[in-house]
């Protein structure tokens, strides 16, 4: 017991990323995940929006040495390709940069790559089909029900790290305590998964290195690339009401409402149908809690603390960054140290104990006070980029607008950024580039106005000198 161990509930994404951190690090560390090792068994499809793997994600890949192998298997996209009702194209760069672009990752794939990570560390162990039934948050204890044989068992760890989701079950736990924060708010829009697969021959049936989006005011699709040709593709539509899920009973119905509102995409579907009705309709919420974590012995992160919408494409980067960000707090609020063997084992092991405990609760505060603002800011933003995408993308103002903001980028370096840049290409943190953005914002529409002033009293001093 020289050093704390871990469990880790939840061997997802940010979970075995979690893992890769400590592991390298040479903690003890288990990692308990609800499904079956999605590497050796069928991924569910349904659920899995793709994902948009942006300079914050890869900053926490680089340090495991995973950025590379990741991006392998990615597909760049440097812009939105929006498509008009009537089939028109435009395409909406994403940087200030042509260089600079977002990338296209399935899911699975991922966390596989993340998984096989993690287990390469001698120190690291994962466990498949074990759902946690219950936590002792001050014993330390997780108890889990193994899917296949029924079978309970009880694991303690000195730290427990909550990584199972937006319907986190150690949350849940944490809910139960007094003085623990917690809300929830849905969207009236769900969402269902579609798929393009690849063109006849093989290769792209649409753009390649572009989101595309079919923009329709109350409701949207969108599309993704994936490696083998094929695009993901997302409906997002109100749950109920004259225009929405509810209003689809056959296939007809779903046929001639695509026909309607995506007709250029319908010809590129031909599994419409058994995708639409054989795949889940999602739902989309967004989780607040605090505080994030249990005096020494829990810690939440991801979307077990955080969860939000995907319409800013940050919710893995940023739950990434969280495994980025405790790390640091962890290493410099407890930094390794190598046992004294001239010590007694017991009071060495006792005085090891009271240390681990004033270290890590150190380190979890530091880490929720660092990324709790952040997390509140990236969550409103992703709800007000739901509007954006789905009612102004197709506008020419907001073409207008975005291609003024890269100008003023260009003209103004180092002082202007635009707020979708400071997010996706920048570590700057959320709350700060809202702000950011905010301030520039006003100095640009004073500079404006004022400019406009000038303009309009030069030409109303040169009317009365020319006598009208």
């Amino acid at each position: 017991m020289e050093r704390p161990t871990f469990v880790i509930v939840g061997g997802g994404l940010a979970g075995s990323l979690t893992a890769c951190y400590l592991g390298k690090r040479g903690y003890e560390v288990d990692v308990y995940e609800m499904r079956d090792d999605l590497r050796v068994s069928e991924i569910g499809r349904g659920r899995s929006i793709n994902l948009a793997l942006s300079y914050r994600g890869l900053c926490a890949l680089e340090p495991v040495g995973l950025a590379d192998e990741v991006l392998k298997q990615a597909v760049p996209m440097r812009g939105r390709m929006i498509h008009s009702i009537t089939g028109e194209l435009v395409f909406q760069s994403y940087g200030v940069e042509q260089s600079q672009a977002i990338n296209s990752v399935s899911r699975g794939g991922l966390n596989g790559i993340l998984l096989t990570a993690a287990e390469r560390y001698p120190s690291v162990q994962l466990h498949f089909g074990e759902k946690c039934t219950d936590v002792d948050l001050d014993a330390g204890e997780v108890e889990f029900v193994h899917a296949g044989t029924g079978e309970h068992s009880r694991v303690r760890g000195d730290v427990i790290v909550s990584a199972d989701g937006a319907f986190s079950a150690v949350r849940k736990a944490c809910q139960k305590r007094e003085r623990f924060n917690y809300s929830q708010d849905y969207l009236e829009h769900g969402y269902k998964e579609l798929t393009i697969p690849p063109a006849a021959g093989g290769g792209f049936a649409l753009e390649k290195n572009a989101l595309h989006i079919w923009p329709r005011r109350s409701f949207m699709m969108i599309a993704l690339p994936n490696a083998d040709g094929s695009f993901t593709c997302t409906l997002f539509w109100p749950f109920g009401g004259p225009n929405s899920f509810a209003a689809i009973k056959t296939k007809s119905d779903l046929l001639a409402f695509f026909e309607a509102e995506f007709p250029d995409a319908v010809p590129l579907m031909p599994n419409l149908a058994a995708d639409y009705f054989g795949n889940p309709t999602g739902s989309l919420v967004t989780i607040r809690c605090s505080p994030w974590h249990v005096e020494d012995r829990v810690v939440l992160l991801g979307d077990a603390a955080h969860a939000v919408v995907p319409f800013y494409g940050q919710g893995m980067n940023a739950a990434f960054e969280d495994v980025l960000v405790l790390d640091e707090c962890l290493r410099s609020a407890f930094p390794s140290r190598d046992r004294d063997p001239s010590r007694d084992r017991e009071g060495a092991v006792a005085a090891a104990d009271a240390r681990w405990s004033d270290e890590l609760r150190r380190a979890f505060q530091e880490f929720e006070a660092l990324r709790k603002p952040n997390a509140d800011a990236l969550a409103d933003l992703a709800v007000a980029n739901f509007i954006e995408m789905r009612d102004r993308t197709g506008s020419r103002w907001f073409l207008l607008k975005k291609k003024g903001e890269k100008l003023l980028a260009k003209l103004l370096p180092g002082w202007y950024l635009p707020l979708y840049s400071m997010v996706t290409f920048t570590r700057i943190p959320y709350a700060e580039a809202v702000a950011r953005a905010r301030k520039q914002n006003r100095t640009v529409a004073l500079v404006a106005a004022v400019l406009g002033a000038i303009v309009l009293g030069i030409v109303a001093a040169t009317r009365v000198a020319n006598g009208q």
